[in-house]
């Protein structure tokens, strides 16, 4: 049986789908079977394994409004074990479409859940705010990944976070976890990231992912050609980075068992 993750932050700009292609890309080389859904109008997590999103006959938009099995949907990845739950900029218009749709929270958990049999891990890429979509995924997770920025904005949001789980733990999804919080474009010479990584482990103590995401122009020249670091320059930090948070989820996981 399969685990979801959510990434979600609704603070753009904290690295959510980077950290969703590249951990994906990682434990599909590690011989996971992982397949990321993407759940951001922008689709970007789509188009950085080189999809060309407008082609696209059906999308997570088809499925969530009309009911079109993910199967049909879903799009294979250079990586044999890699698996695209695709988006559109159609995603825009699902929130109000789904308003008036029979138990509209729960619409990604129903087609997500059978998927569980077929993948280890299924990362849900969330866009940056707590819309109904956003809702829908953290209601379908089993754990979530907070991305995080060291600077003073990021830590200043991440409250509306925490209360939104809070409330989707106690109405909608009682077993959701924070499966914990990642620091993402860490860049150890600046004397702000390093006080603000200093007050987040502080605050969330044991809930910090050991590894840290550095800052790397690999990971945008990687995102830009389409493929995951991983595949683009193997020896890159971003690379490394992201194989260590991997190794360190796996592990994780294993403890939890």
């Amino acid at each position: 049986m399969g685990k979801i993750i959510a990434l979600a932050n609704q603070k753009g700009g904290v690295g959510k789908t980077t950290t969703t292609i590249n951990l994906a890309a990682s434990l599909a080389a590690l011989e996971k079977k992982v397949l990321i859904v993407d759940a951001d109008p922008q689709a970007n997590a789509s188009s950085g394994f080189g999809i060309d999103v407008k082609s696209l006959k059906h999308s997570i938009y088809e499925s969530l409004i009309n009911g079109v099995e993910p199967d049909v949907a879903i799009v294979h990845s250079e990586m044999s074990n890699l698996d695209i739950f695709p988006s559109h900029i159609d995603l825009v218009g699902a929130e109000i479409e789904m308003l008036n749709l029979d138990k509209r929270e729960h619409i990604l958990r129903n087609l997500l859940l059978p998927l569980k049999e077929k993948y280890d891990y299924i990362l849900i890429d969330c866009s940056p705010s707590l819309g109904l979509i956003t809702v829908n995924a953290l209601t379908a997770s089993d754990s979530v990944i907070i991305p995080f920025q060291c600077e003073y904005f990021a830590l200043e949001g991440i409250s509306k976070l925490l209360n939104t789980i809070k409330i989707i733990k106690s109405k909608l999804n009682p077993s959701l976890e924070i499966e914990g919080f990642l620091i993402t474009m860490y860049d150890a010479r600046l004397r702000v990231a390093n006080q603000y990584y200093e007050e987040i482990k502080r605050l969330f103590q044991d809930m910090v992912f050991t590894t840290v995401i550095q800052r790397n122009i690999k990971l945008v020249e990687a995102a830009g050609s389409g493929k995951p670091a991983l595949l683009y320059e193997v020896d890159s930090k971003g690379s490394i980075n992201h194989m260590q948070l991997a190794k360190e989820l796996i592990e994780k996981d294993a403890n939890r068992n």
